[in-house]
Parts: structure tokens; sequence; C-alpha cells
């Protein structure tokens, strides 16, 4: 059993919603990266999905995109975001970890390579965002047959079709993209996330993510009414950059601390 899978059904059993927080590698800076995912984790956080630096992010909104970019500025690279990934593995062996990002980096390094180190760094799952599914079929292979869960992305656009594809294909969780934008986007409609829920749980048995456009507790409280969890990713972000470095772990923790507690309300 992967760590995903069972955090999720630790997560159902006690009845409660996950809550995956995104951070970018490197952002603010590298040396704060690890004590940041620690304190995701201290203040509630059930899965970590973790952004690798790129120079020509298709999905991201702004925020993301500065975050990305301020990593680069440091030259953080894949290399550098699994090295992370390792230290943090020292002190937290149970929290899953997903890397999030783009086909060109993983390419680069070769696939074969990019799975074999991913594993031995303690990488729990991978999104890439433009990979599609019907695209990857060997890709996916290769991260199942590596204990990696190949997590893919739904949108409220996905056709029947492709809901079934990517059911076939992933495994750990689906991600469900909220709304038809990029990350960070403030104009989330809940009563389509509740509408199209309901149609994504036919096709599957994985649990499913939503993220996209969730910014508060009250915003995370009412999409985990229909999801198994939420995913927070420009916020958090936006909470480090409108501070200083040396506050960034205290402000991502209190910002998300009462999501938490809203979700287990």
């Amino acid at each position: 059993m992967s760590r995903i899978q069972g955090r999720f059904e630790a997560l159902a059993k006690a009845k409660r919603k996950g809550l995956i927080p995104y951070i970018m590698a490197g952002d603010p800076h590298p040396s704060l990266t690890v004590p940041l995912m620690h304190g995701l984790v201290e203040a509630g956080a059930d899965i970590i999905e973790f952004g690798v630096p790129f120079s020509d992010p298709m999905a991201d909104g702004p925020v993301v995109q500065r975050s990305g970019e301020r990593a680069l500025k440091h030259g953080v690279g894949l290399k550098d975001v699994l090295s992370l990934v390792k230290q943090f593995r020292e002190k937290d062996k149970t929290t899953p970890v997903v890397l999030m990002g783009y086909a060109n980096p993983i390419e680069a390094m070769g696939t074969e390579k990019f799975a074999a180190a991913a594993k031995a760094a303690g990488i729990d799952g991978v999104i890439v965002v433009d990979y599609p599914p019907e695209e990857c079929l060997d890709f996916s292979a290769l991260m199942k047959k590596s204990d990696i869960d190949p997590i893919f992305l739904l949108a409220p656009t996905s056709t029947k079709k492709r809901i079934d594809e990517v059911a076939r294909s992933g495994s750990g969780y689906l991600y469900y993209v909220s709304l038809r934008g990029v990350t960070g986007a403030a104009n989330i409609d809940l009563s389509d996330v509740a509408a199209h829920i309901p149609q994504i749980r036919k096709a599957t048995k994985l649990p499913i993510g939503v993220g996209f456009g969730i910014r508060d507790a009250e915003s995370a409280k009412r999409v985990a009414q229909t999801a198994d969890a939420v995913v927070i990713g420009s916020r958090i972000i936006q909470e480090i950059e409108n501070g200083s470095p040396e506050d960034a772990v205290m402000r991502v923790k209190n910002f998300l601390k009462p999501i938490r507690q809203a979700l287990d309300a």
C-alpha cells in the first residue's frame, strides 16, 4: 500500500477530509523549503504537493509563476527538488509528498532515471500537468512499477471519455481542477464542483482532491462537503511572498491552521 492510499484510508476511517497544501521548492529560499514542509505538517497537512520550478508553466497563475521565478533565481532544478525531499524524509517518513510540475525537466533527466531518483528520494506521487493520460501510458506504468502514484487532472470541461481514461490510468487520488482557468483564480463555482464530483465518482473509487481557487477556511469547508481533500496553493504562496523570508514558516502555519480546524469541525 502506498503512503497516499494509506493516508486516505486513515482519513476515511476517521471520517476526516484531507488537506493538501502546495508550495514551490526553493521559494523563498532553498534553505527554508524543508522547514516549510515540516511547518505544513505541523499545521495539519495530510499530503504535500511540491512544485518543481519551470520556466514556462502553462497552468500556473501569476502567484505561482512568481514563486517559480524566485526558485529559479536560486538555481533550483529537479535534482535539487529531489534532494530537498530526501532531507525532509530524514525527519518525516510518513507524510506523502507529490511532485507537481511539467514534462520538460523529467524528459531532460530521462524517465527511467527520474523514476529511480524519485523513489530513492521518497516521492509518493507525481502530477505532470502536460502529460495527458492517453499519451503517457508507458510513463504511468513506470511510475506504478516504481511505487509512485501517477496523478492526473480533471476539469469542468472533461468529457466522460477523459474521466474514464484518468480513472483507469491514475492512482493515489484524482485532482479535480475546480475552474476554467489558471491557479489562483478567485471565481470558484462551488455549486459547479458539487455537481461534477458525483459524476467522477461513478467512474472511479479513487479519492478526489479539489484545487484551484480555494482561498480560505469557508471555501475549503464547502468544497470538502463533496470532495475527499482540498488543495491550496496560491494563497499559501501569497503568505510567503507578502512577508519576510524569516517569517515564512510562521505565516504559513498561521494561515493553514484555521483551514484544518474548519475541515475538522
